[in-house]
């Protein structure tokens, strides 16, 4: 019987490591690497200001390391694994969240929604600049009356004229839309009714007249992140801007699988951030003569918090590994999500009971990560949402309604 040796590392201590190649390693490097560089040292401000006004900038560098849309072949985009993209939206959201989101909302979805179901013509336009950052994009779907249920969504498109040539008028309003204020095109979701195929994908270029959206302001929680209101005013769009390859809600139900899988990572990285900002503090915060690394009430939070964590990362890593060989259903989906994010909030939570009251200080990561998470557990289908296909998918039965 072989035994390991060498000192535990802290970090990780079943040495998951071991179950990633170099260049998988190479890739997280790189990413931790420019988020140190270019998002570490703002954050905190961004957070406290609720605002992100380097978000244009920010995509700009992520797109010269090939983080926009990496998981998608062609058209400027580098084709990397689901496993790489995990590493990656891991890496950004031990940052932030909402760091994170500018990025999944910009490649999962956006991009993704172009990239699976757009034109040729569609895809040479925005994909090669969308891939480098010199574009953003916004993916409208969520309304202020529809959310877990998008099939009762009020956007409509409407032709205007006979024939397939004939221009189309969008009106209605999105909610929540990430990046939404700084895009330069929005994938937008409507109701083009039953003779024109139902739910459309439509690609808005936002200068479009009739389009606006105005930034969602007074969050508590994702506020280093742009938020908006999508609002469609008698928008015309010509007859090409809808995505041709789709109908019906396959199509943005689709794009929220793809954006959910970076958030079965993402939501790890915020928790580890909380675990190492409590470990390290643990070690200095003397209390009876002793730092509370020493105490045992603290060192079985640390326990835990790590082997949850660890728990995460394996899930995490399986569901990336399955999606490469050989996709993934939406019920693996979200079953990643529900675990893996309400894990992270309890550890978020727990580290912030090892700081005590410096818990609630800026000057730790912790409470902006607890409360970023308490919007990752909403957003890309709730938990109640993802309970459900889960227990769908274990009964056969289906209680939506």
């Amino acid at each position: 019987m072989k035994t390991a040796t060498g000192k535990p590392n802290p970090d990780d201590l079943a040495d998951l490591d071991s179950l990633l190649s170099d260049e998988e390693r190479e890739i997280r490097a790189t990413v931790r690497q420019v988020c140190d560089d270019t998002v570490e040292p703002h954050i905190a401000q961004w957070y406290e200001d609720g605002d992100l006004p380097a978000a244009r900038e920010l995509a700009k560098e992520f797109g010269k390391v090939g983080m926009l849309g990496m998981h998608l072949d062609g058209y400027g985009c580098a084709g990397l694994s689901a496993v790489d993209y995990g590493l990656t939206c891991l890496e950004l959201e031990a940052s932030d969240s909402g760091i994170r989101s500018l990025v999944s909302v910009q490649g999962s979805l956006a991009m993704f929604a172009i990239w699976r179901f757009g034109s040729e013509e569609q895809k040479t336009e925005w994909l090669p600049r969308m891939a480098t950052g010199e574009a953003i994009g916004c993916f409208g779907l969520t309304e202020p009356d529809a959310g877990s249920d998008p099939g009762s969504m009020r956007t409509t498109a409407r032709r205007d004229g006979d024939g397939e040539n004939a221009d189309w008028i969008l009106n209605g309003a999105k909610m929540w839309i990430t990046n939404g204020s700084i895009a330069d095109v929005a994938v937008v979701w409507a109701n083009a009714g039953e003779q024109n195929g139902g739910i459309r994908g439509f690609v808005v270029p936002t200068n479009t007249p009739g389009f606006s959206a105005p930034k969602i302001k007074h969050k508590m929680s994702l506020r280093a992140s742009v938020t908006s209101e999508l609002v469609l005013d008698g928008v015309r769009l010509p007859s090409d801007a809808v995505l041709p390859e789709v109908r019906g809600l396959k199509g943005p139900l689709s794009c929220l699988s793809e954006a959910r899988f970076g958030i079965v990572w993402g939501a790890l990285g915020a928790a580890r951030a909380c675990l190492h900002a409590a470990r390290d503090y643990s070690k200095t915060r003397v209390q009876f003569g002793k730092p509370i690394a020493g105490f045992q009430l603290t060192q079985a939070k640390l326990a835990a918090m790590h082997g949850e964590l660890l728990n995460g990362q394996l899930l995490a890593l399986h569901l990336g590994r399955l999606k490469d060989s050989k996709g993934l259903r939406p019920d693996q989906v979200s079953l990643g999500k529900y675990n893996n994010v309400t894990k992270s909030i309890e550890i978020a939570r727990t580290a912030r009971t090892i700081l005590g009251a410096n818990g609630i200080s800026g000057e730790y990561p912790v409470m902006r990560h607890a409360n970023n998470l308490e919007s990752v557990l909403t957003y890309e289908g709730t938990a109640e949402m993802h309970t459900l296909v889960i227990g769908q998918a274990l009964t056969g039965l289906a209680a939506y309604r």
